[in-house]
């Protein structure tokens, strides 16, 4: 098999499992907490570096939900199981790069990756995203290509792939829908509160052998499950959160 074949053949295999990106993150996260020397690590710097991380994760987040607002259906990058594609998006977020909620996840998760306060735990966690996501993305591309054309080729050739050209912006010519985004983005929400509280809780666990978290995470993620078990009740079982021409 050719190494081009072989990469799209991962890309694809791996597109249909990315979900599952995070629960690799969470074990791998475990034996670099364990070797973390948290006491070396000043209450102030803490503080600092668990900001830092909320802020990336947030950051993350906006982007994801800028592009899932203002895309319709049958963008690319929308589908969840195999490579679909009616439209090519090329205004709004899509202006200033090719795949906005693969460069979304990546501040997600190197938010979660911070807040361990391991410095090795972030090169390592970069590194299988980018292995990870460089076989999604070539495969999605190949897609794009043989469907689009030189058109695909001439956006390709001026928008990045992954790091966002801010210069090159044109606004979206779909308005923003808030309700695509609590129909689409719960789960996304709620997996990432709990990277946060599961990083927290074995950081308490390895510093003092018990596995607490701080009242605030804690009620802050049952504030969470509950919001996501009424936006999930209202996806399936109401027309509340439906949206002609929105997936």
């Amino acid at each position: 098999m050719a190494l081009i074949q072989s990469m799209e053949r991962q890309g694809n295999f791996l597109f249909r499992y990315r979900g599952q990106f995070p629960i690799l993150l969470f074990f791998l996260a475990i034996p670099f907490i364990y070797s973390t020397n948290y006491n070396a690590i000043s209450n102030q710097a803490q503080v600092y570096f668990g900001y830092f991380a909320i802020i990336l994760s947030i950051i993350g987040f906006l982007v994801r939900f800028y592009t899932i607002g203002t895309t319709t259906k049958g963008t690319s990058g929308r589908n969840t199981t195999s490579q679909v594609a009616t439209v090519l998006n090329s205004t709004g977020i899509y202006s200033i790069v090719r795949h906005p909620l693969y460069f979304g996840n990546y501040l997600i998760w190197l938010g979660v990756a911070v807040f361990t306060f391991n410095s090795y735990f972030v090169i390592i966690m970069s590194l299988l995203f980018w292995l990870y996501y460089e076989r999604i993305i070539f495969a999605e591309e190949q897609f794009l290509e043989s469907k689009f054309g030189d058109k695909f080729i001439n956006w390709s050739n001026i928008v990045p792939a992954f790091i966002p050209s801010f210069l090159r912006f044109t606004s979206s010519k779909i308005p923003f829908s808030i309700i695509s985004v609590l129909r689409r983005e719960y789960a996304s929400v709620l997996s990432s509160i709990i990277g946060f509280v599961f990083v927290e809780g074995f950081r308490n666990y390895f510093s003092t052998k018990f596995w607490v978290v701080s009242s605030f995470s804690f009620q802050f993620l049952i504030a969470a499950v509950i919001i996501v078990l009424i936006l999930r009740s209202l996806k399936h079982y109401t027309n509340l959160l439906c949206e002609d021409d929105r997936s």
